[in-house]
C-alpha cells in the first residue's frame, strides 16, 4: 500500500496529478483544493496517499495536502452513501476543522453544498462524524470555542453584510467572520471581523 508520495509534479489535470517519483509516474486523484495548490511542474511535492482497490478500476491512488484530509476522507468513506467523490467534494467545500466546526453545530446545509450531496446524506454526515477525531486535539478545541461563542449578531451581520459586497459569497462570509469570532473573542468589532475574515479567505 502506498501511504506517501514525495516525487516532482509532472501533469495536473481537473481532477488528478501526475507525480514522478524516480522516473516512475503515479497517476493520484486529489480534490480542487488539493490541486490548486500543488506547485508549478517540475517542482518537488509531497502527498499523503490513500491507496484504494476495486476490482472494476483496479488500483487507484488519492492525494491530500495534510494527514487531516486523508484522516477526514476515510471517516467520510465509513459512512454508507459517501464514497471517494463524495467525500473529496466535501473536502473541498470544507477543510477538516471547518468539517469539524460544521459538525459540532450541526450544520447540514454547509455540508449539503459539497456536489453530489444532497440533503439526507449530508445530515447522515453530521450525525456519524459527530464525536469522531476528524481534527487533532487543539484544532478542535478552537472550533469547539468557536461554536460556544459567537459573536453579538449585529457585528457578525454587519461584518458578513461588509464581505458581501466584496464579492464575496455568502457562505464563505459567514464561515470566514466565524473563525473571526473565535479567534477575537465576541466583544470584537466589525472591522476588527471583516480584516481577519479577510486574512482567512487569502490563506
Amino acid at each position: 500500500m502506498i501511504g506517501r508520495l514525495r516525487g516532482a509534479v509532472a501533469e495536473v489535470g481537473e481532477e488528478e496529478a501526475l507525480i514522478d517519483v524516480g522516473g516512475v509516474g503515479y497517476v493520484v486523484r486529489c480534490g480542487s483544493r488539493t490541486l490548486a495548490h500543488l506547485p508549478a511542474p517540475g517542482e518537488e511535492t509531497l502527498l499523503h496517499v490513500e491507496t484504494q482497490w476495486t476490482e472494476s478500476a483496479g488500483m487507484r491512488l488519492y492525494g491530500f495536502s495534510t494527514r487531516e484530509e486523508r484522516r477526514a476522507f476515510l471517516l467520510l468513506q465509513n459512512i454508507q452513501g459517501v464514497g471517494p467523490k463524495a467525500a473529496l467534494s466535501v473536502l473541498d467545500v470544507l477543510p477538516p476543522a471547518e468539517l469539524a466546526s460544521a459538525v459540532a453545530r450541526e450544520d447540514k446545509a454547509l455540508v449539503g453544498r459539497a456536489q453530489g450531496v444532497g440533503p439526507k446524506l449530508a445530515q447522515r454526515i453530521v450525525t456519524e462524524l459527530k464525536d469522531k477525531p476528524i481534527v487533532d486535539g487543539p484544532v478542535a478545541a478552537f472550533h469547539a470555542q468557536a461554536v460556544r461563542a459567537p459573536a453579538a449578531p449585529s457585528a457578525a451581520g454587519e461584518a458578513v453584510a461588509a464581505l458581501m459586497g466584496l464579492g464575496v459569497a455568502e457562505a464563505v462570509g459567514r464561515r470566514t467572520v466565524e473563525q473571526a469570532i473565535g479567534r477575537l473573542g465576541e466583544d470584537a468589532d466589525v472591522a476588527a471581523l471583516i480584516k481577519a475574515a479577510l486574512q482567512e479567505i487569502g490563506k
